[in-house]
């Protein structure tokens, strides 16, 4: 059972003697980076069933053979602090230079790296990606707050500044009308821009204190977000302009960061809030959370998720140096 108390204009859910469901558990899988101290970052799988991931601290993108249980890696220029990691489906493997203010794109097969420089000299951070339709690259500068996008083919690029101050936008996904949606960790808003007209739209969450980070964007256009700050997992429906919140259960308060969609719609995060990582998961439909599970490592941030339909996994790295994935199938 569940009682709904309204607060600030929004109802907050808190379960009550929720019955127990018994739920399969999932097996997680680890493998140590073989380059120490690299802090790798946003895994992504290719068509190939490769996985790409950047390593932040060591300038280098990666690759994973599951099934030879083998790494590869590709050399960056010196300063480029990869951050975001996206693969299209012609297998060109796109990462964001966090601090030497470009884009850039590998071809596996050839080897060869073109960088799209940001000749914008207050946009410097590009963080987090999402390919778009129409041959677009969608990414966020916090620091610097903007959301640009990417003409891939012609490397034409366009910036738009988000019209609260420090408002860092920070995760970006699209919906299906080809809408990016944008978390502001700077503030206690979500963003919506027009793909035709670039206009960009704020949606003030009900809590002045919120804080989202991370969001994900379901089939039927709900938008799910994470809030940071205070350890709350949220649905916002752009159909009736209204919002649902329920706290993350655990002791202490919740620090939600990576989060993903499974084929299932849950909602999987991962809480950094308590002394060991845990993943969660949140049944969208049911309301109810599912799974908590301990991290195998024994410390480190998780701070992306990514679900691969193909495998019914998911795919994260971790700042023990680890890559890992967690199999919701048996």
């Amino acid at each position: 059972m569940k009682i709904l108390y309204p607060l600030l204009g929004l109802w907050l859910v808190l379960a009550v003697e929720a019955q127990e469901v018994p739920v399969s558990s999932p097996h997680i899988q680890e493998w140590q980076v073989p380059w120490a101290g690299t802090r790798p970052r946003d895994p992504f799988v290719a068509p190939d069933g490769r996985v790409w991931f950047s390593g932040q601290l060591g300038n280098y993108l990666a690759v994973f053979a599951p099934d030879t249980d083998t790494f590869e890696r590709v050399e960056l220029e010196s300063g480029t602090y990869p951050n975001g990691v996206a693969v299209d489906d012609a297998g060109m493997v796109w990462y964001a230079g966090n601090r030497n203010a470009r884009l850039g794109r590998l071809d596996p097969a050839s080897g060869e790296i073109v960088t799209f420089p940001i000749r914008n000299p207050a946009v410097r951070d590009p963080h987090t990606l999402a390919l778009g339709g129409g041959g677009k690259l969608w990414f966020t500068a916090p620091e610097s707050n903007r959301v640009g996008r990417l003409d891939r083919g012609n490397g034409d690029l366009e910036l738009i500044r988000v019209p609260t101050s420090n408002a860092r936008p920070y995760d970006i996904k699209l919906d299906g009308q080809g809408r990016p949606w944008v978390a502001l960790f700077g503030t206690n808003k979500l963003a919506w821009i027009d793909p035709d007209t670039l206009a960009l739209t704020e949606v003030a969450l009900p809590r002045p204190r919120a804080r989202p980070r991370r969001l994900e964007v379901a089939g039927n256009g709900d938008v799910w977000y994470l809030d940071f700050a205070n350890g709350i997992v949220g649905r916002y429906r752009p159909s009736s302009g209204s919002f649902d919140e329920w706290p993350i259960p655990g002791e202490g308060r919740a620090r939600p960061y990576g989060s993903a969609l499974d084929g299932e719609g849950r909602l999987w995060l991962a809480d950094q809030g308590g002394r060991a990582m845990r993943l969660l998961s949140f049944d969208t439909q049911g309301e109810r959370f599912l799974h908590d599970l301990a991290l195998p490592s024994p410390s480190g941030a998780v701070r992306h998720l990514h679900y691969h339909a193909a495998s019914d996994s998911l795919w994260f790295a971790t700042d023990a140096n680890t890559l890992g994935q967690i199999r919701l199938s048996p």
